[in-house]
Formats: C-alpha cells, structure tokens, sequence
C-alpha cells in the first residue's frame, strides 16, 4: 500500500477527534485498478466547522455542501460530510443536503465504481454499492435508478462516457439507455465548462478519439455540436482517424477541428469562443489555418515567408498535424522536406526569434537615414533581402538594397 502521509494525518486526526473518516471515489477505483494517486478525497461524519478547528490551514470550499479544503504540508485535500443530497432543481447541484452515513453518501454517487470507501486505518474496502464487481466486470452502471442519477447532474452522462474509454469498460444496458434518453438535455443545465473538463481529461488519458465517436453514437455530441447532428458514425470516425497520429503537444482545440472540415477561419474562432477558450487557443488556432493555407500554395513561397513561419513557436506541432492528414509516403516526405528547409534557415529563424535583424536601424542611421517612414521600408526590404539570399553580415545586404528603387538618391 503506498504511503500518503498528509492524507493519512487528517483521517488520524478526525479518528482521534472521535469520527470516522475514508479515502472515497475515485481514488479508491484506481487503488483496485492498481493505479493508484495522490488525488485522495475523504469523506468523514465529523460537520465541517469541526473539520475546520481541528485543522489549522482550511479552506470554506462548499460549506453548504459540507466540503472543506484541508492543506498540509502544501497538499490539498477535499474533506466532505457524509451527505444526502436533496431538491435538484438546475439539474447539475442539489439546492438543499443533510447530513447522514457512510452507507447513504454512497448512494448519492454517480457509479458504482466510484460509490466504494477506503478506511486506511484498517487497509480495509468498504462497498455499499457493489462497485468491486462491477469493477471486475468492467461495468459502468449508475447506482441506483439511472435517469434519476442523469436528472440531478447531466453532466454525469460524459462522465460515464469518458471513464468506460479511459478503462476500456462497457456502459450498462439501463445506464445506456438512460444516457440516450436525455443526451438532448444537457444543456442549459451543464457548463460548456464543464465539458471542456471532460474533453481535456478524455485527451489527457489518450482516449479522446473513441470519446467523441462514443459521444456521437449516445447522440451527445450533436447536442454539443448541432452542426454534427447530420453527420453519420462512419463519416465521424474517418473524419478523426488521423488525430491518433497528432502529437503529443497539440492542444486538444486541434483534435476537435477535423470534427468541421472546411471551415472559414471566422468560424474555427468561433467555435474557440462557443467553447471559452484561452487567448492562446485562439492562437493556435489562428497559426494552423495559415500553416495549412500555406502548405498548400501552388505559388512559390519566398524564403523570409518560411522563415517567419517556422520562427513561431507552433510550427512544429502545425507541420505534424498537417502531415497526419496525409498517407503514410506523404507525410515523411512532407516532414523531410520542412526539416530541411528549417535547417537551410536555421540563422536566420534563430535571428527572428531573438529579433535581431542583419541590419537594424543603426547601420540606416550611418548611411544618413532617418527615421520615419522610409526607414521603416528599408528595414522590411533589408530583412527580406538578408533572409531571401542568406547572407549575414549587414553590409552585404545594404549592398545590395541600395541597388533598389527604394533607396533614396
């Protein structure tokens, strides 16, 4: 059993306080799945304001739900009271709880694997929900009456999507067809927040790919996405099949794309807006639409433009996504082709990334240029001429610029 000693601490505290306390949820599947984390919640009978006095660095994290934030030693740990959760109305929170046992706080729970305890005291499992079977069944089943389970948190509908993905388990008859059954009802009632929290942990177990063709089949990412809603399982699946082959670092925004082919940029943007995503996923997003515009010119594409392409800090990530849309030939001989033309360009993209120009505006100012306007073309012209015929010192370049038009006589 591995040691978490500041977990350990609180429910040795709370035991000597006279209340049983147990690591809970999730943290207790991964134990039985051998995968265990430092990720413990603990659920105890002690009332939160008790919880509060007998430690000394809290955190008031849901009192009303009976949650606190208990931090030692700069860990973090959820401490939560046996609950009953009551009056769903929003269909995501219970307007009202009350306190109770261990027995009935498992209950409250989304699925039976995650409905089991822990009593670390005595290395012993407590099951109340019949999770360890469903565990080595490799079910995810609701507990107790699944649409009931749904109706108070919608949410509880991807979740049960991303944990049977993650852990290869299939979902229950009656919890599939509960999920189908209110896969149109997500929202107002989820958080497009929300979502993207399950779509980011699907990505972060790898399982992503099956996660949104499992979402599709239940009829909830058309719900999500309503453009979708015409779009058949078979086209869906060949639409991500080359997202197994992005790399690692690609934000997950990249994995959704291939979900809207030929897509305007204003609506790739809009679609990063619809989602709340951050000023640098819009970014990214922004870059890969010029990346691919780029890629595909059948124009010549002068040297400076490659260069101030491969300098950004997402052109590495860009090339490979773009290259996984291509047969396997195509894709190597993509990717060489860019490695080679970045190596070509290797001073002047590091000249770009450290903005410093062969020819800056102190050598116009000694050849009696003054700022402005003027000097401001020259400086474009000089980079592009320095980049275009690679050369690296300053004087080769105003040799030749000052055979332009541009220069004043």
């Amino acid at each position: 059993m591995e040691e978490h000693p500041q977990a350990r601490l609180i429910v040795d505290t709370l035991a000597k306080a006279g209340f049983i306390a147990y690591y809970a949820g999730g943290w207790v599947r991964d134990l039985l799945l051998n995968h265990p984390s430092d990720d413990i919640d603990i659920a105890t009978n002690a009332p939160p304001e008790t919880i509060q006095t007998l430690f000394s660095h809290t955190v008031p994290l849901g009192i009303a739900f009976g949650i606190v934030l208990v931090i030692i030693d700069g860990h973090q740990y959820e401490v939560a009271t046996f609950r009953q959760d009551l009056d769903y109305q929003d269909g995501r929170r219970p307007s009202r709880i009350a306190f109770t046992t261990a027995v009935v706080d498992a209950r409250r729970r989304d699925f039976t694997i995650n409905g089991m305890f822990y009593d670390p005291l005595k290395d012993e499992i407590l099951d109340y929900v019949n999770g360890r079977s469903d565990l080595e069944a490799k079910i995810i089943r609701a507990i107790g009456n699944p649409h009931e389970r749904i109706k108070e948190d919608r949410l509880r509908m991807l979740r049960a999507v991303r944990l049977s993905c993650r852990f290869g388990f299939t979902i229950e008859k009656e919890t599939e067809k509960a999920i189908r059954a209110h896969a149109n009802e997500l929202f107002p009632f989820v958080a497009i927040e929300r979502i993207w929290q399950e779509f980011t942990k699907g990505y972060r177990n790898g399982k992503l790919r099956h996660m949104l063709i499992q979402l599709h089949e239940f009829g909830l990412l058309s719900t999500i996405f309503p453009s979708l809603q015409q779009t058949s399982l078979d086209t869906l699946q060949h639409l991500l099949a080359p997202i197994k082959d992005y790399p690692a670092k690609a934000p997950l925004i990249a994995s959704l794309l291939p979900l809207f082919p030929n897509t305007t940029l204003e609506e790739q943007l809009q679609l990063c807006k619809t989602l709340k995503l951050s000023n640098m996923d819009h970014q990214f997003v922004t870059f890969l639409f010029h990346a691919k515009e780029l890629t595909s010119l059948t124009r010549p594409v002068e040297r400076v433009e490659w260069a101030y392409f491969y300098a950004n800090a997402f052109a590495p990530v860009s090339l490979q996504i773009l290259a996984a849309h291509f047969d396997p030939r195509r894709h190597a001989a993509f990717l060489l082709e860019h490695e080679e033309q970045m190596q070509f360009l290797e001073k002047s993209i590091e000249r770009i990334q450290k903005h410093d120009p062969v020819v800056k505006s102190d050598d116009l100012l000694k050849e009696g240029i003054q700022p402005g306007v003027t000097m401001g073309i020259l400086l474009k012209e000089a980079d592009r001429i320095a980049i275009n015929e690679q050369l690296h010192t300053a004087g080769l370049v105003l040799e030749q610029l000052k055979k332009y038009p541009i220069w004043p006589k």
